[in-house]
């Protein structure tokens, strides 16, 4: 079903309005209501039911698009509060890892078997939406009988059952100059590869830890080293897991974490957390592009909110913005020199839609991905200092 269609049956049933976090399997129906204005991105899939559920108490459906891997996120507050006060949602949600997991990444093998099992066990009501089945309709009035009841209802995605948004004429995405540009600086924002490329003489010898998406697989495309390591999934937990390196790393050794707006949003609690434990030797770099890049360009809120004044605010020792590649360099070498936490805001282009490199996981498993960076920790590091 195109996803023109697939939104216009959603509207005749009231559902005029949209929220959610991006996936490719839902990108149709994301980018039809963005153009209407009426999709509001979530900072996480939880606070995408909080949303819906602020319009169910004001008697306005709105309807959820999210990726089965952050059905975790959703369960607080489908528990204690759509189940607990009787709010009637209704939650898209693609079947990444299912029905055949050894097709899809590993990071969506678990929850891919585990999706229909868990919403079982909180009794939340699900239906299967499958590719090549015209079956929407029919879903649709079962699922009004849960709603009529004060209950949530899901509706479990199959790749390739709803498709893309018809293409129209591209839309620049703003994005904010994180600081004023000096005189005589290009207006043209560098790619994140550029970036990545001029960073990486500063990153050997380093722990580094990298957001899943592009940045992941840009990394790895310039270079694999066992000082890497790759997130694939866990959106918006880079930071954290680089906290926890950082944390119980040998005194002085720096560690790098390389993020995105898009993740840096979903989880902004852990800058506090980063700020209120102060970690002299964690560097936290956020590429800057307003874009969700690898689920199709969806914007994110990046431009009306400025994380280096968040990162302030949280307690990070300094903040930097650039929009050069040299001009990282320098920032992030002056950064591995002094104390911190550090917090470097680089602004870069969204992406060109051009092929995606490959992910780190097409030549090393997930497992041996995490044995070669904890046996290069401790090759190269004294023995950890304990929290």
């Amino acid at each position: 079903m195109d996803a023109e269609r697939f939104c216009a049956v959603l509207r005749t049933r009231g559902f005029t309005a949209a929220t959610g976090v991006p996936c490719s399997y839902l990108a149709g129906p994301i980018e039809v209501y963005s153009r209407a204005g009426r999709y509001v991105p979530a900072a996480n899939e939880g606070a995408a039911l909080g949303i819906a559920a602020g319009g169910a108490l004001a008697g306005t459906r709105v309807a959820v698009f999210a990726q089965n891997s952050g059905l975790g996120n959703m369960v607080n507050p489908l528990a204690s509060l759509l189940m607990t006060y009787d709010l009637p949602v209704l939650a898209f949600v693609s079947l990444r890892g299912w029905p055949d997991p050894a097709g899809d990444e590993p990071q969506h093998a678990v929850m891919g078997g585990a999706t229909a099992g868990l919403l079982d066990a909180l009794g939340a009501a699900w239906w299967l939406l499958r590719r090549g089945a015209d079956g929407l309709d029919t879903i649709l009035d079962e699922t009004e009988h849960e709603l009529a009841r004060g209950r949530p209802a899901f509706v479990l995605v199959e790749k390739g059952a709803v498709g893309s948004a018809l293409p129209i004429a591209p839309v620049p995405v703003p994005v904010p100059a994180p600081a004023p540009a000096p005189a005589g600086e290009a207006s043209r924002a560098p790619s994140r590869l550029e970036v990545l490329r001029a960073l990486l003489p500063e990153l050997r010898g380093l722990p580094v830890v990298a957001t899943t998406g592009y940045t992941s697989r840009e990394l790895f495309a310039l270079g694999d080293a066992a000082n890497h390591f790759y997130m694939q999934g866990s959106m918006g937990h880079a930071a954290a897991v680089a906290l926890g390196l950082a944390w119980t790393a040998p005194a002085g050794r720096p560690v790098v974490v390389l993020d995105g707006d898009g993740a840096a949003l979903m989880h902004l609690g852990t800058m506090s957390t980063i700020g209120a434990t102060a970690p002299p030797n964690l560097v936290h770099v956020v590429f800057d592009n307003g874009t969700y890049a690898s689920t199709g360009a969806q914007a994110t809120t990046s431009p009306t909110t400025d994380l280096a004044a968040v990162a302030l605010a949280c307690g990070y020792r300094a903040v930097r913005g650039c929009a050069r590649p040299e001009d990282a360099h320098s920032e992030l070498r002056g950064m591995l020199a002094r104390p911190g936490p550090h917090l470097l805001v680089v602004r870069v282009a969204a992406t060109d839609g051009g092929t995606a490199p490959p992910r780190a996981t097409s030549a090393v498993s997930a497992p041996d991905l995490h044995r070669r960076f904890h046996a290069w920790l401790a090759e190269t590091s004294a023995t950890p200092v304990a929290p």
